[in-house]
């Protein structure tokens, strides 16, 4: 990409026009973390903490966020998502819970924006579910994986 695609002739910002792009399935898969002390994954893990079922709560809260993206973010097309999936994987060792998110439409424009935004809400959610016991936990290391179709194909991260 040599351009910025959200800025007309005129340097404004607008939203870009993918009426003549065709519609093929789309997909993006982020990823994230959240580190925090090990009394707190305990809590987690054990299913003991004080707001319920926090990887639960933390997975409908991403799915809700990919479907609100285009709200959150000027400039993102609404869209018809098709499928929208939310995984944990606990490290015991790094005191860290993995996120991914993965996010899939039929349409004329990515759904990597969806994916990047369901990581961050439930990593976010995650912080307020156990907040009161550790408010020094870290989101780190949100980034894109893996996103495919439309014109630029297919982008895997190394």
């Amino acid at each position: 990409m040599s351009t910025l695609t959200h800025f007309d002739a005129q340097g404004q910002a607008h939203m870009v026009d993918v009426s003549d792009k065709a519609h093929t399935k789309r997909v993006g898969v982020a990823t994230g973390r959240i580190v925090m002390l090990p009394a707190t994954l305990d809590l987690i893990q054990t299913g003991t903490a004080k707001k319920g079922d926090v990887l639960g709560i933390a997975r409908i809260a991403g799915i809700q966020a990919a479907k609100k993206t285009s709200d959150l973010i000027p400039l993102c097309h609404p869209l018809a998502l098709t499928r929208v999936a939310v995984e944990f994987a606990i490290d015991a060792a790094t005191h860290s819970v993995h996120c991914t998110a993965t996010v899939e439409t039929v349409g004329q424009t990515g759904v990597e924006m969806e994916a990047l935004t369901a990581v961050q809400v439930a990593l976010l959610t995650i912080y307020d579910m156990c907040k009161a016991v550790d408010r020094g936990m870290t989101m780190t290391d949100v980034r894109l994986l893996e996103k495919h179709g439309g014109k630029s194909g297919s982008y895997v991260a190394g």
